[in-house]
């Protein structure tokens, strides 16, 4: 994974199936939704290990992924793939996903773990909301804990 960017015609691949996966889900359409997650499946595996491979294909595949646990599994893959290439937005948007569905799971330790790491990868970020968002989440469960 020396390629700090992701394939383009990927990137358009995984974005239409993204569009393609969240209309699905909006009407309700779980053939169709089921039909495009494999899809976007077979290109993660397909790419795995080679110059294509990327954490995007896997944290939109995991965002995509209905099973929390199975979800968390797959971001876990995408996490590593991003910490390889050192690419920092992609760290904070996974560890913050990874904690939201954590926190549904009860996972609070983990969450608040995920959460500071968050807070780390996005501390040269240029999204200010998305900081502010990991921040409060992050106050939120650590008021919680005492």
């Amino acid at each position: 994974m020396s390629n700090r960017k992701i394939n383009t015609k990927i990137y358009k691949a995984i974005y239409l199936l993204a569009e393609e996966l969240l209309e699905a889900d909006r009407i309700g359409d779980q053939a169709a939704f089921d039909g495009f997650y494999a899809e976007l499946k077979a290109i993660c595996v397909n790419n795995e290990d080679t110059d294509k491979d990327h954490p995007e294909q896997w944290e939109t595949l995991a965002d995509f992924t209905e099973d929390l646990d199975a979800a968390l599994i797959i971001y876990d893959k995408a996490l590593a793939k991003a910490q390889a290439i050192n690419a920092k937005d992609h760290l904070a948007s996974i560890a913050f996903s990874m904690a939201v569905l954590q926190i549904e799971l009860n996972q609070t330790d983990k969450a608040i773990e995920n959460l500071q790491n968050a807070k780390i990868a996005a501390n040269k970020s240029e999204d200010k909301e998305f900081k502010v968002e990991i921040d409060e989440l992050l106050t939120t469960l650590l008021a919680k804990q005492d």
